[in-house]
C-alpha cells in the first residue's frame, strides 16, 4: 500500500523537489543539514528528493566530510 496520495501530497512534494533542485543545481557540495537550512522540510524528505533526482537521471554524488564521522555531503550534476 502506498504511503502517498497524489491528490494530497503532490503539491507539497513538488514544491520541496523544486526547492531542493533549485538549490542543488549549482553543483556545490552540501550536507542534508545545510540544504534543510535553506529549503526547510525534514532531512529525511530532502534525502528522498535526492533519490528522486537519481531516478530522473541526475548524478547525485556523495562524499564523507570527515574521516570517522557519519557526516555526508551531496552534489547534484545534470542528467
Amino acid at each position: 500500500q502506498s504511503t502517498l496520495s497524489y491528490e494530497l501530497d503532490f503539491k507539497r512534494l513538488k514544491t520541496q523537489y523544486d526547492k531542493v533542485f533549485d538549490l542543488m543545481s549549482d553543483g556545490q557540495w552540501r550536507t542534508l543539514g545545510a540544504i534543510h537550512q535553506v529549503v526547510g522540510g525534514s532531512e529525511a524528505g530532502i534525502s528522498a528528493r535526492l533519490r528522486d533526482f537519481r531516478k530522473r537521471g541526475y548524478v547525485v554524488n556523495r562524499r564523507r566530510m570527515f574521516q570517522g564521522f557519519g557526516l555526508w555531503e551531496y552534489q547534484v550534476l545534470g542528467g
